[in-house]
């Protein structure tokens, strides 16, 4: 920081009672009243360089008095131009600067009452010491809040500006003077190279309205990518917005005073207002966080929905611990924020409808779609460990994933799973509610026995594994692999694939099973008409599983004599049996030959 120091003689003002006066032999002779203190002075030292004092006061002799309120600065700035009058030393910095020069400008201490006067003096300094420094530049810039009128009247703001954006757009290897970075893991001393957002932490300093009129002029020359100016709101909002991963009172009025919630308001809606329209300008997990903060604060509709909109574009760009964030609603006894997550996924969905289906983007773009869905499915596995979490909003959240989201509902699974354990007392209603979901035909082999073990999940579910199990068992069982090692052809290839159709096991005509490759079944179908995840009422199951249900239904209670203790026992060892991969492949090996010899005849 540059200084200027002025003055030789050694400061002799002191106060006595409300009265500040100087050490003198000479009786003084002008009272100058400045707020709620009294300046008794000379007119010898002050008249010949204040042009203003000059022409208020009268040409006689005699003590005057005169009111001086308006001053800019107030007693303080008068006090410099005082001392400065008398010779005093004073030194001058960026802190000091403006008040000085606004009070010398008001007392007119200009070069037409004397040669080399204090404003002459001030303004060297200016531009040649501050305005060549960066952090001199900010400081003085700063400072301008106290006296905005003036300041803009003058010219200091703008200049101020100017010189500060300069600086900005220096190339870093260009970049000489000092600057603040303090960023983890960075070390200045063993970097030769200026980093290229080395100014963000200096003009973080600086009063929101002052930011903006930084970045805005920064943005106008066109000279910095989007991910600078990103990069430079985000250190600001960490400087003066609370983290609302932090505490989930931040934006209550009972903790902190309403002045605080307003000035948070301000600073969060400027910033949304600043953020570049380019994609990537700030990361997902800053816009989320801004997003989770407007909920908090109550920020305007206009705002809140900016941020969904730039949230939903990265979405796929984001990670479980990206959406975890408390809810600050008093009516949610839970702990997370699903509404903000829903509300960023539903916008997510209408930007991904609006492309067109031919679109040379659509493989990129369902890519994309299968890393929000994993994404959903990993945080549904998060809050259903929330005790509290109503099962309502889980399956909400669950359906609101289309199903070219989920190829496989390995991850959905997990999710009901844990809900289940973290549950208990869930009531029989609200199981199958919440398994209802669930394709069970998009279930892993490993999951699907993990599922058949399940005593958590409902009967139903657990009947609807074993027979898609039993199905696809039955179905790898009966294809014929020797033809595929010798026929090569594309007559072998069509053989091979009729003779897989037949070995396939014949369901009643009124039945299809949805597959998830039917192209007659649109994604709005699939998730939403008749549930075609679930077995329909009237579906046939094998003797087998019908033993199987009535085992389970004795389990949960239906009958209760020692006779039904019997039937459950001898089942589990039936169900032990048939499970057993050697006794399947030996029946599903008989199964074939009866479907030979049938073909045969």
């Amino acid at each position: 920081m540059k200084y200027m120091k002025l003055g030789t003689r050694p400061d002799t003002f002191y106060t006595e009672e409300a009265t500040r006066t100087v050490t003198s032999d000479a009786p003084t002779d002008l009272i100058l009243r400045i707020n709620n203190i009294n300046y008794h002075l000379h007119k010898f030292s002050l008249l010949p360089k204040c042009g203003l004092l000059q022409q208020l006061c009268p040409t006689d002799d005699g003590e005057t008095t005169i009111d001086l309120h308006d001053i800019p600065g107030g007693e303080e700035a008068f006090e410099l131009c005082a001392k400065y009058c008398y010779g005093i030393t004073i030194n001058f910095s960026a802190y000091n600067f403006l008040p000085a020069f606004c009070a010398a400008k008001f007392l007119r201490m200009t070069e037409a009452v004397e040669k080399g006067n204090f404003v002459l003096k001030l303004e060297a300094f200016f531009h040649s010491c501050i305005l060549e420094g960066w952090k001199d530049s900010i400081i003085t810039l700063q400072t301008t809040n106290k006296l905005p009128e003036w300041s803009e009247s003058l010219g200091i703001t703008r200049v101020c500006i100017d010189s500060i954006v300069q600086k900005i757009l220096t190339p870093p290897p260009k970049v000489t003077w000092s600057y603040t970075y303090t960023r983890p893991g960075y070390d200045k001393k063993n970097r030769q190279s200026v980093p290229r957002d080395w100014w963000t932490e200096d003009i973080s300093d600086l009063d929101i309205d002052l930011f903006c009129f930084i970045i805005i002029a920064v943005r106008s020359t066109n000279m910095l990518p989007s991910q600078l100016i990103g990069e430079a709101l985000h250190v600001y909002a960490s400087r003066w917005l609370p983290d609302p991963t932090k505490t989930r009172t931040i934006g209550s009025t009972a903790s902190q005073p309403e002045e605080i919630t307003v000035k948070n308001q301000r600073i969060l809606e400027a910033i949304v207002s600043m953020i570049p329209a380019e994609r990537g300008s700030l990361s997902i997990n800053f816009l989320l966080r801004l997003l989770s903060l407007a909920n908090c604060l109550g920020s305007s509709p206009l705002t809140k929905t900016e941020l969904v909109r730039r949230s939903s574009q990265q979405l796929d760009e984001a990670k479980v611990g990206d959406l975890l964030f408390p809810s600050y609603s008093t009516s949610d006894q839970h702990f997370y924020d699903m509404e903000l997550v829903r509300s960023v996924l539903e916008s997510f969905w209408v930007l991904w409808r609006r492309q067109p289906p031919g679109s040379s983007e659509k493989g990129e773009s369902t890519r994309s779609v299968r890393k929000v869905g994993k994404l959903i499915d990993s945080y549904l596995q998060v809050i259903s460990k929330d005790v509290k979490m109503p099962v309502s909003k889980v399956v909400s959240l669950a359906e609101c994933l289309p199903d070219i989201a989920r190829p496989l509902h390995d991850d959905l699974y997990k999710a009901i799973n844990i809900y289940l354990k973290e549950h208990p007392d869930l009531s029989k209603t609200d199981k199958k509610f919440l398994c209802r979901i669930l394709d069970c035909q998009k279930l892993s082999p490993d999951v699907r026995a993990h599922a058949v073990k399940n005593e958590r999940l409902p009967l139903r579910t657990v009947v609807q594994v074993l027979f898609f199990d039993q199905e696809k068992s039955t179905r790898g069982a009966t294809t014929p692999h020797s033809l595929a090692s010798h026929n090569t052809t594309t007559r072998g290839k069509e053989t091979h694939a009729a003779r897989e159709d037949q070995g396939k096991p014949k369901l009643s005509p009124e039945v299809r099973l949805p597959r998830a490759d039917d192209p007659t079944i649109s994604v709005a179908e699939a998730s939403t008409k008749d549930h075609p995840r679930t077995m329909q009422p009237d579906m046939k199951l094998p003797k087998e599983l019908e033993r199987k249900l009535a085992m389970r239904e004795i389990e949960e209670g239906v009958e209760s004599s020692e006779k039904a203790k019997d039937v459950a026992t001898e089942e589990r060892s039936r169900s032990r049996s048939m499970l057993d991969p050697h006794k399947i492949g030996k029946r599903t090996g008989k199964s074939d030959c009866g479907h030979n010899k049938g073909r045969e005849r």
